[in-house]
């Protein structure tokens, strides 16, 4: 097999050869572990064996005058200094009013300009995802400000309402634009929960963020193709309805607030899963030896039949994990 017919096989819980991996990893872990290996950081992903080719539009962003905050397509703006996200401008914030601002072009020519190539250079080898991270709740509290928005949940509904059916119509367009392009599955970014729970109460997120989410995975699945999630937190009160909508691929599944042998017996017949390994704990805080541990019990308990998982670490790798236990990652799972 090679990755692509190997995560197809396993994202439908069909019988491996091996378990599909990827380890994905921030720009400035991704110059340590070129150098550590010996790699360009071109190269770098077929070092670590990666499966997914993970492709994003081709708007430009823009940088502020003294290099420290970057503009997305949306007008949200991050701190370069930071290694994750941290949102230091949302549009939304001061004036609430959702003519004030300009709204990206779902339908510009060369938006998917980037993508064609590298689905083009990829020549089938790998499993083609689209990046719609940001994609619907987090997408509207980057424009709007997190605590801003979760109140609007509450207390202006019918705006937050509004900001979410602007964000779903141009997010459609866009996932039907990457079904017609010839990915393999779709897959999206938008962090629900907490460490204990959800950011708001089910009965709001079943209000305003499902059926839009629906709305969004319906391109793919229409097309017949899985639909990944990526989901920081404890969202085990929604998961039945993610299943309802179409959802069919977890990530990053966080030991500390997924029980993994739970989850996999409760709905292990409706999801496969990706991630397992936790970015929190043991990649950065514990040894090589409790590494390979973690990475033996993801697999017991995640794939308890040798398919159904995309083993690596719950998150992007930071700099914050060191790299002999980089190391034993990813021998631990050559060696399953």
């Amino acid at each position: 097999m090679n990755r692509r017919e190997r995560m197809r096989r396993a994202l439908a819980r069909q019988p491996v050869d091996r378990l599909p991996t990827q380890l994905n990893y921030t720009a400035r872990m991704g110059a340590m572990l070129a150098e550590r290996y010996g790699v360009s950081l071109a190269l770098l992903p077929e070092r670590l064996d990666n499966h997914l080719l993970r492709v994003d539009i081709s708007a430009p962003r823009r940088l502020s005058a003294d290099g420290r905050i970057t503009y997305d397509w949306w007008g949200a703006g991050w701190d370069t200094t930071q290694e994750g996200y941290y949102l230091v401008h949302a549009p939304l914030q001061e004036r609430q009013d959702l003519d004030a601002i300009p709204w990206p072009d779902p339908y510009a020519p060369g938006l998917l300009e980037i993508a064609t190539q590298a689905i083009a250079a990829n020549n089938g080898q790998q499993f083609v995802v689209p990046n719609l991270g940001f994609a619907l709740f987090e997408r509207a509290w980057s424009l709007r400000g997190l605590e801003s928005f979760l109140a609007d949940t509450a207390l202006d509904v019918a705006y937050a309402a509004e900001l979410l059916d602007r964000i779903t119509a141009i997010q459609e367009v866009v996932a039907q634009r990457f079904v017609t392009l010839g990915v393999d599955a779709g897959y999206f970014g938008d962090d629900y929960g907490a460490q204990k729970g959800l950011l708001m109460s089910p009965r709001a997120w079943r209000a305003l963020i499902k059926p839009r989410l629906a709305r969004l995975f319906a391109p793919f699945r229409q097309a017949g193709l899985p639909v990944i999630l990526h989901s920081d937190g404890q969202i085990e009160a929604i998961l039945p309805d993610l299943i309802e909508i179409g959802l069919t691929v977890l990530n990053p599944v966080q030991p500390e607030v997924l029980e993994h042998s739970r989850l996999s017996r409760q709905y292990g017949d409706a999801l496969a899963f990706y991630g397992g390994i936790s970015t929190q704990t043991v990649l950065p805080y514990g040894t090589p030896g409790d590494v390979r541990a973690a990475v033996r019990a993801c697999s017991r308990e995640l794939a308890p039949h040798g398919t159904g998982l995309v083993i690596g670490p719950s998150h992007r790798m930071m700099t914050d994990i060191p790299l002999a236990n980089v190391d034993a990652l990813w021998e631990a799972i050559s060696e399953l």
